[in-house]
């Protein structure tokens, strides 16, 4: 069966149209580093070799690596550069460590703007290759073990390269979308167009943090450089608010498009934008429109986004009737409300049909207003308060018979509010060593009394990663409670600080924002003396789960740091876990999941999974990929019992048949513990 786009006229004209903008910018180059680029880039080298946790040299040994991850960064699957333009790279692959000591980043600006021409002609190529028929009869593959993959050699063998991937996404929208050909086709021709404008809408501040942070992750992969605008949206992450409309945007085809509005927000409380709106322009309180069609939208985001009280105007073709009015809005504080702790109790009896009351607490993220805590705000934003919070409340309820911390996916966040969560639960005593620089360690402590004393279960997956790993560690090593999940979490066991890049002589004289730099300064240990690096926190209970055989820990990232281990640190034991405890709940857990139907659908997902990862090429046959395509789908089915819920206002935890074998591990332990009080007596 052979197809090609059945409106060759229509498609011709948006392949003429594409071109013509391709012909217009092919010969646009990015300016040259500016004076302010070198000076960023000397101060980030001293940084790194100052107080980096293994004071590392930028030398010999460090440039190659520094190529090789700034092109990766670049053209990850092979499909731009060609083996002539890598050869030409290697000829500087040992004079890259001195250039960037010395702030000469015209390397990284020779790279891109070679990386941006080579994109124009695979794109020019692309969009004759969607017009072009294909044969989706014919016994082809798609490649996808790009490491294997050898740069091409000629202009012909990467242009194979992109008819398969072409062929693919062809075939692919076709069987999974049900599209007809020639909206394929419409839509591939725009998404390949977005990407060419997105490439030379890169700005130099841009490819500088990629350039910088490859240099940094040459020591390991959690340091990084931040540009001013990425510091930015650091700060939000931390504080869980910014200044602004409160309306999420998407980029669509060029087009800035509503994709949600915030409860609360400036947005919500005016009325008058919905969401679908489009907004075509922004101007401030003065001065004039500035036309956002085709600005990518980090630019957009930037023009909307601006101080507390202060105007911005948005001109807005309206969802429904394409009407174009204008707003006029006073920007406030957002918060966050989607990203801050939440409870709710969960009585057993309903859902399980096993009496209990227990109270469910998800901690997407241990962030810290720290320059409200700072300045002294007494409500500033903290994981740790918000919590506590939620544990009064839970009180004031009538209380609940045991807790489930849920810190599946929180990457981590400040170690000082693992420090003041993990005291909610204990005793005063150490809940993290820190080792720096030098191999000096020190203990960081909980000094206030334990406020909450019931029964305690850490529900973790390999995405729970540093300040998670604190928390759920330092449980584990008090014996305070049961951790529950992947066989282990993330494994990042290393502290980054966030120091604005400057002269250490005169940072309180220089006021040029040149960004930040995400340090790893130090490693943390367990009070029991284990790294939690690479090797994260085991779970006391193992639940099935497809993360657990994906590349996401530490141990999968390129130049992790490796795991040790230090004296453990004097604490007490409590009463809460033993071996006879956790052997028992392993193996009531498991009898309930090897008769569970919906269990067994996982661990054909993770069957399935293992065998789809472990093959390296994708079939281009029209039937060999819908019987695959088939067989994905019956095991996707609406019920699924392991399906995300993406429901913002929606329970904390979810009906699936994971979060129920949570709930009855939480019980099994409430009986166990209560029955050992009970022969204790």
């Amino acid at each position: 069966m052979t197809l090609k786009c059945p409106s060759k006229a229509a498609c011709t004209t948006v392949t003429i149209a594409v071109l013509l903008v391709a012909t217009t910018i092919f010969a646009q180059q990015l300016g040259r580093p500016t004076v302010d680029d070198s000076t960023t880039a000397r101060l980030v080298c001293s940084m790194i070799s100052r107080y980096h946790i293994n004071h590392g040299e930028i030398d010999d040994t460090v440039a190659p690596r520094l190529l090789d991850r700034f092109i990766e960064m670049l053209d990850p699957q092979k499909l731009y550069f060609v083996r002539e333009d890598i050869d030409k790279f290697m000829e500087s692959k040992l004079l890259l460590d001195d250039q960037i000591k010395q702030g000469d980043v015209n390397f990284a600006y020779d790279v891109f703007n070679q990386y941006r021409r080579r994109f124009d002609q695979r794109i020019e190529e692309v969009h004759k290759l969607i017009d072009t028929p294909h044969d989706f009869t014919i016994d082809e593959t798609l490649n996808t073990d790009s490491e294997a993959l050898p740069w091409a050699v000629t202009d012909s063998e990467i242009n194979e390269r992109w008819r398969r991937r072409v062929k693919y996404d062809i075939l692919n929208r076709t069987l999974d979308k049900e599209e007809e050909l020639a909206e394929v086709c419409d839509r591939l021709h725009k998404r390949y167009n977005t990407l060419l404008r997105s490439i030379h809408d890169t700005e130099g501040s841009e490819v500088l943090e990629m350039y910088l942070s490859a240099l940094t992750h040459c020591f390991d992969p959690h340091s990084s450089y931040m540009s001013p605008n990425t510091l930015d949206e650091f700060r939000i992450s931390m504080q869980l608010s910014l200044d602004g409309i409160g309306a999420a945007l998407r980029s669509e085809d060029g087009q800035t498009f509503i994709a949600s509005i915030v409860k609360g927000g400036a947005a919500n409380k005016d009325g008058r934008l919905e969401v679908g709106d489009k907004i075509t322009a922004v101007a401030q309180e003065t001065g004039d429109f500035v036309d956002i069609v085709e600005m990518k939208l980090s630019k957009v985001v930037r023009l909307i986004r601006g101080p507390r009280g202060s105007k911005v105007r948005l001109q807005v073709a309206k969802a429904d009737t394409n009407e174009s009015v204008t707003y006029d809005m006073i920007r406030q504080k957002i918060e966050l409300s989607e990203s801050e702790v939440k409870g709710e109790i969960i009585d057993t009896t309903d859902r399980l049909g096993r009496k209990s009351k227990v109270g469910v607490i998800n901690i997407p993220s241990f962030y810290r207003d720290f320059n409200g805590a700072e300045s002294g705000q007494e409500d500033f934003k903290s994981t740790a308060r918000d919590l506590q919070n939620v544990l009064v409340d839970f009180r004031r309820q009538g209380g609940v018979d045991a807790i489930v911390i849920d810190l599946r996916y929180n990457g981590g966040g400040a170690l000082s509010e693992a420090i003041e969560v993990t005291g909610l639960f204990i005793d005063q005593g150490p809940v993290v060593q820190v080792k720096e620089p030098g191999s000096k360690v020190k203990t960081y402590s909980d000094d206030v009394e334990g406020a909450f004393n019931e029964p305690l279960i850490v529900v973790c997956n390999r995405l729970s990663a540093s300040a998670s790993e604190i928390f759920a560690g330092a449980i584990k090593d008090y014996g305070r409670g049961i951790v529950i999940g992947d066989e282990t979490t993330h494994g990042k066991g290393t502290v980054q600080n966030v120091m604005p890049v400057s002269s250490q002589m005169f940072q309180f004289f220089n006021r040029k924002d040149r960004g930040a730099l995400k340090l790893t300064i130090n490693q943390f240990y367990r009070v029991n003396g284990d790294s939690t690096q690479n090797l994260g926190v085991k779970s006391d209970i193992v639940l099935p789960s497809l993360l657990d055989h994906m590349d996401v820990g530490e141990s999968s990232l390129d130049n992790a740091l490796a795991f040790d281990q230090i004296a453990p640190a004097e604490h007490n034991t409590l009463a809460f876990v033993n071996a006879d405890v956790t052997s028992r709940l392993k193996q009531q857990s498991q009898a309930r999941i090897s008769e569970n139907k919906d269990f067994g659908k996982i661990q054909k997902d993770i069957r399935d999974y293992v065998e789809r990862k472990n093959r390296k090429t994708i079939p281009l046959n029209s039937e060999q990929l819908r019987i695959e395509r088939a067989k994905e789908e019956k095991e996707r089915e609406k019920d699924d019992p392991d399906k995300e819920v993406d429901e913002k206002e929606g329970p904390v935890l979810p009906v699936t048949a994971y979060n129920d074998e949570v709930l009855n591990i939480a019980v099994d332990y409430l009986q166990l513990l209560q029955g050992a009080v009970t022969a204790q007596r």
